[in-house]
């Protein structure tokens, strides 16, 4: 499939995504801000309640059917032969031509430190150190800083109200995939499904992430295929641990013209000048501060 620059982005002015609310601030003046809607989603497949999940409602099939693959309960050969949704009663229905039974499966997850439904089964981990990246891939320094510029000008949920996640799937210097929600793991589950949908070849993307390089994070993207990870915020020491195992290219602290490569920093081929990238602009000094690291 041919993606061109943001096929999918935020919709801002979608008002199933926001809410006016009114409000007092510091000075006691009366005040009208945006808030982000999240909307309980139930998930089957094949018949079996799998798990609910908070959403801000957007591509519910992308959600339903990342979060399956990220969770191995769908395999990538998988033949889905529908995904249904009912807006009515906030549930999705993937079926598949497998017949399933996860019964056991949802009674053994690992929590993790994503936010909400955030959580890894042990088969996932058991099946990690598979995964083999394209080690040709390369992350060229000046496509970092014309990514970060690019994303965070992007007029955004995040922008609009606040309180949400962001991960955008990216070529060279090109985001392409832009989705977002109050959990990063739904955003990061989002993407991956839109790529299993279409077809998209993950061995030359890059993932881009306003949400902290932990683990999961990690695991996700392994799991995806997707060799670059570069994220505004910071690490946790067991996914940098992680990276480094799959050789995940793991770029962290990209704001402005600073960023911190801790695995696989072989790939990254220093073409720019970090002079010439500037400062971030204050207004953007947002998502990945060093106090939300």
């Amino acid at each position: 499939m041919d993606l061109t620059e943001f096929t999918i982005a935020p919709d801002p002015a979608n008002p199933k995504l926001t809410e006016r609310v009114q409000g007092l601030d510091q000075d006691g003046r009366a005040v009208e801000t945006s808030v982000t809607v999240e909307r309980p989603l139930t998930l089957y497949l094949n018949g079996q309640e799998i798990v609910t999940m908070m959403t801000i409602g957007d591509y519910p099939e992308y959600l339903a059917v990342g979060y399956l693959l990220n969770q191995n309960m769908l395999k990538p050969d998988d033949r889905i032969t529908g995904v249904d949704v009912d807006e009515e009663t906030d549930t999705v229905v993937v079926r598949t031509a497998r017949k399933t039974d996860y019964e056991e499966k949802l009674k053994k997850k690992t929590l993790t430190s994503g936010c909400a439904q955030g959580t890894a089964f042990g088969d996932v981990m058991e099946t990690f150190e598979s995964v083999a990246l394209n080690p040709e891939a390369r992350l060229h320094t000046s496509w970092i800083y014309a990514l970060s510029k690019k994303i965070n000008l992007r007029p955004s949920l995040y922008l609009e109200a606040g309180a949400i996640h962001g991960c955008v799937l990216c070529r060279e210097d090109r985001p392409l995939v832009y989705m977002e929600d109050v959990g990063r793991h739904n955003a990061v589950d989002k993407v991956a499904g839109y790529m299993h949908l279409h077809g998209v070849p993950a061995g030359d993307k890059i993932f881009y992430t306003t949400g902290r390089l932990t683990s999961e994070m990690v695991i996700k993207t392994v799991q995806m295929g997707i060799p670059i990870l570069v994220s505004r915020s910071g690490f946790t020491a067991w996914g940098v641990q992680l990276a480094r195992q799959a050789n995940l290219t793991l770029v962290g602290r990209a704001k402005g013209k600073r960023f911190l490569a801790l695995a696989g920093t072989g790939r990254l081929v220093f073409d720019a000048d970090p002079a010439a990238a500037g400062d971030e602009d204050s207004r953007h000094g947002r998502k990945g501060s060093r106090e939300n690291d």
